[in-house]
Formats: C-alpha cells, sequence, structure tokens
C-alpha cells in the first residue's frame, strides 16, 4: 500500500538501530546435501518448488529497483559496477534477485540515465535499458543467482492500481510480457515474471468484471507467457481489498481460496505477497494489544494459508522497513520467524524478496547504506535464519565471463584480505564486523579469517560465519553461502563482544 510514499527518492533513511542479533542455528545436513539445487527451470509441487531434477529450492533474495524509474536502469549504478553489486548481494547469502521494470525499458531505443562510465560499467557504454538487463542477467547467471523479473509499473510516471492505464493498454502489457518471456527463453537465469506489482481498489478478485477483475488478467497474461515460454514460473500478488477486508497492495490472496488462477500449464503458479511496517503506514494490527503474537494469525488470512493447506507456493515479493521503530523491529522479528527457519525446515518454508537492496527508498531504506556500499549489518542480520542455499552457475546464452568472473577463465592463486571494524562500543560490550575481499585473480571456494585481541575480549555471537575461540585467538570461517567470491568480491561478517571493543587487532585471511 501507499506506493507512491515508499517510491519517494532521495528520501534516505536514518541509521538502524543498534541491536546485538542471536545465532543463526547451522543448517542441517539436508540442507547442505541440496547446496548444488537450483539447475535449470523451475517447477511447483503443491506449496513448494522444485529445479529441473526435482530437489525443492527456496527463493531467498533481494529487490533492486531502478529499471521501473525515469532512470531505466537500476540505481547505484552511477556509484558502483554492476558486478560488483550482483557479486556483493550473492556474497551475503541472497540467492535471487526480483528486477522491477517499466513497459518504458520495453520501448525501442531506451536509453539509461546516471550511469558511471568512469571504470566502471565500461560494458554497458551504449547499451539500450534491455541490453543492459541482458548484460545483468548473464552475470547473475555465472554467479549463481536466479532473476524474477517484476512488470513494477506500467510507465516511469508512478504506480497504477490496474494492471492498465489510458496510455499503456492491457494489449501493451501483454506483448510486453510475452516480449521478455520470448527473449529469455533457454536462459534459466530468468525463472519466472511476476505480471503487475500491487494491484489495489478498484482492482478485484473473482468480481467478473474483466475491467477490474485482477484474478481473470493474470490468468489471460499468465497464459500469454506460458505460451511464449512454458518454462517459466508465472507469479501472481493479491489484491487490496476482498469481502470487504482491505490489507496492504498486493497483499490480500484472500480470493484464492474461492477463485484460484487457473493456467494452462500446471504446476507454474506462485502466488505473492506484500507485507509492510508502521515506516511504510499503519494498519490496524499494529496496534492490537496482542501484537507481535497477533500477526500469524493476520498472516494466515490474508496469505499463509495458501501454503499451509498445500494450495501452492507462496512468495513474499515485498517485505521491508526502516527499523527505527521498535513495533518494526518486532514485526520484522515475528515475520522472519513466521517465514520458517531454513536451519529447521529446510526449502519446505516461504519463498521471499527483501525490499530492498536500495538505500534510497524512502520509507524503508535498504540493505546498503548511502554510500552504495556499506551493508546495515543489523538489518541484514535480521534476515539470516531465512537464507537459503545459493544456486550453481548456469543459465543459457550469457556472456562468456572474463577473467576472475566465475565460469569464466581464471587462474592464479587464491588470495583474501579482511578488514576489522568496530561499529558501536558501550564500554560493556561492542559489536564489530570483519569485511572479506578476494584480493586475487581467481575465485574463491572458502575462507578463513583469525585475529588475536590484547585484551580479554570475548565472541558472544557471530553472523554470516562459524568461529572458534582460543584464549584471545578467534578464528571465522565462511558460512555456506558467503564462501564463494569472484575476484573483487566481497563478504562481511558481525559480530557481538564483551567487554569493550578495546584496539583494533590485525587479521590474517586464508582463503582456497
Amino acid at each position: 500500500m501507499f506506493r507512491s510514499l515508499r517510491r519517494t527518492l532521495g528520501a534516505l533513511c536514518a541509521a538502524a538501530a543498534v541491536l546485538v542479533l542471536p545465532l543463526a542455528g547451522g543448517a542441517p545436513s539436508a540442507a547442505a546435501a541440496e547446496a548444488a539445487a537450483g539447475a535449470g527451470y523451475w517447477h511447483t509441487n503443491g506449496r513448494q518448488i522444485l529445479d529441473a531434477n526435482n530437489q525443492s529450492v527456496r527463493i531467498a533474495g533481494i529487490n533492486w529497483f531502478g529499471f521501473e524509474t525515469a532512470n531505466h536502469v537500476p540505481h547505484g549504478l552511477w556509484s558502483r559496477d554492476y558486478k560488483s553489486m550482483i557479486d556483493q548481494i550473492k556474497s551475503l547469502g541472497y540467492n535471487t534477485l526480483r528486477i522491477p521494470y517499466s513497459d518504458d525499458i520495453l520501448k525501442p531505443g531506451t536509453m539509461p540515465d546516471s550511469l558511471n562510465f568512469d571504470g566502471k560499467n565500461t560494458d554497458l557504454r551504449g547499451l539500450t535499458s534491455l541490453q543492459v538487463l541482458d548484460k545483468m542477467v548473464a552475470h547473475a547467471g555465472r554467479s549463481g543467482l536466479k532473476i524474477i523479473l517484476d512488470r513494477h509499473r506500467p510507465d516511469a510516471a508512478g504506480q497504477s492500481a490496474l494492471w492498465y492505464t489510458s496510455t499503456v493498454p492491457e494489449s501493451t502489457w501483454i506483448a510486453n510480457l510475452k516480449a521478455l518471456a520470448t527473449r529469455y527463453k533457454g536462459d534459466s537465469t530468468v525463472i519466472g515474471i511476476d505480471l503487475h506489482n500491487e494491484p489495489h481498489d478498484p482492482a478485484c478478485w473473482g468480481c467478473g468484471d474483466t475491467s477490474k477483475d485482477w484474478r481473470l488478467a493474470a490468468e489471460r497474461a499468465g497464459n500469454a507467457v506460458l505460451a511464449a515460454n512454458p518454462d517459466l514460473l508465472v507469479l501472481v500478488e493479491g489484491v487490496q481489498s476482498y469481502n470487504g477486508v482491505s490489507g496492504w497492495w498486493g497483499g490480500n490472496l484472500m480470493g484464492v481460496a474461492d477463485h484460484p488462477v487457473r493456467l494452462d500449464v500446471p504446476n507454474r503458479l506462485v502466488y505473492s505477497a506484500h507485507d509492510y511496517a508502521t515506516s511504510v503506514a499503519q494498519q490496524s494490527w499494529f496496534s492490537d494489544p496482542n501484537f507481535p503474537n497477533n500477526m500469524p494469525g493476520v498472516w494466515d488470512r490474508y496469505w499463509g494459508y495458501i501454503f499451509k493447506q498445500n494450495i501452492a507456493p507462496v512468495w513474499v515479493g515485498e517485505f521491508g522497513t526502516t527499523l527505527q521503530a521498535t513495533v518494526d523491529q518486532r514485526w520484522l522479528a515475528a515475520l522472519v520467524t513466521y517465514l520458517r527457519s531454513t536451519s529447521t525446515y529446510g526449502n519446505d518454508s516461504f519463498h521471499w524478496t527483501f525490499w530492498s537492496w536500495n538505500p534510497n527508498s524512502g520509507d524503508t531504506g535498504g540493505i546498503l547504506k548511502d554510500d552504495w556500499q556499506t551493508v546495515d549489518t543489523v538489518k541484514d542480520g535480521y534476515l539470516t535464519s531465512i537464507k537459503a542455499p545459493g544456486f550453481p552457475p548456469g543459465g543459457g546464452s550469457g556472456d562468456p565471463g572474463g577473467p576472475g568472473d566465475p565460469g569464466g577463465p581464471g587462474g592464479g592463486t587464491p588470495a583474501c584480505a579482511a578488514v576489522y571494524t568496530v561499529s558501536s562500543d558501550w564500554g560493556g560490550g561492542f559489536n564489530a564486523e570483519v569485511k572479506v575481499t578476494n584480493s586475487g585473480t581467481t575465485a574463491l571456494k572458502s575462507w578463513k579469517v583469525t585475529w588475536t585481541w590484547s585484551g580479554s575480549q570475548k565472541v558472544t555471537n557471530m553472523w554470516n560465519a562459524s568461529y572458534t575461540q582460543s584464549g584471545a585467538t578467534v578464528t571465522a570461517t565462511n558460512a555456506t553461502h558467503n564462501g564463494a567470491l569472484s575476484a573483487g568480491a566481497s563478504a562481511t561478517l558481525g559480530f557481538g563482544g564483551t567487554p569493550g571493543g578495546g584496539g583494533v587487532p590485525s587479521v590474517s585471511c586464508t582463503a582456497t
């Protein structure tokens, strides 16, 4: 809901409140055995998504917006190279990118704006917006990330309640969906298309009015997509209101119980919901005296029942918050628990893509801070338990890759460097992070860092790595999701300790 507010660019988020996060449970052996899952195109079976080999997979990803705006390209490329961004996303343990776009990028000759070519993005010079998307798909595929394309807006001017407007009719919407499905046919990096972002009033579900019934429109569009590429997943969001019950834009899937979406190709349908905190807008459930214990019942009613009744997979395509308010912190913790931890449930879980990678989402902020480089480790840490194993490099007809790219020609000796930073210190305790960078020319399979404190510091908890401590010496080893680093890519571990941080120790890094 309140899309215009959440898309106000430039209203950057304030720093999230510092807190110490609990240790994420280690993934069980079953999850480790499925680390190579994700091959080829995907399909559904009940509430699960399966890969081409019928292994279950979990979408655990991030939204990176910009193609849907007047820039016609993902934001942040004025500051960074797109490959370094994708590599950083992968290193943090996200396995899927949801990429919003508007129909403007499918107009012939649409060019991206605000791209920095000064020593970065050099292979994007002179390319149209669609050709930039091709490059991103190719590098994501080499890196082992999957992509979901999200038809976010009819044009760059703003969000629409219905899937069409006076200037972008339904015929254009469907033609462009088919064009994208055809463009990436044979490239299983692109696993699906989110047909339209956040339908809301007057959009209805199951009312039978073809000018307003989103369920019927999703069937028309979904079947057109599958006619062009029958291997894709079709992702269908909810509406705002059903039978007088209102919720978030795109977040109300109550109508599925009575009026399910019917597609011509079986086992391709995924339902999608959006959910937000008070930094986006107030909802009645936030002031319930039983909050946050009331939230599982709210989610069950709006969309969770679809998963729990084994009707279809459910993907929370957007959720986010600035984390400034205590109620928002409690909401996010409750939602993460509801989505089911990977260590306990494996891939038999809800799917998700967090909003957003970008820091310039006005009412949520992002995983990156305002410099487009530094990770908000507090916000990212909330998501640790629901992250899932990445996927093997693959895809189809993308770029062959360059030296140091996963899948490209490599060579040399694995090498890494590490930087230790104290992010907060209150005397009785402290938070710190260690950034590990592949400093060589060949991709890393794993890394390990070691440091020795001069005082009596002890690690109390750590995320994005496992650790041992012997006396003052700490050894931290990459987690399953962030050990593989292409040349120049980085991963960050964070931890809490006690007592105060003291002096910054030197850190040694070894890699294979």
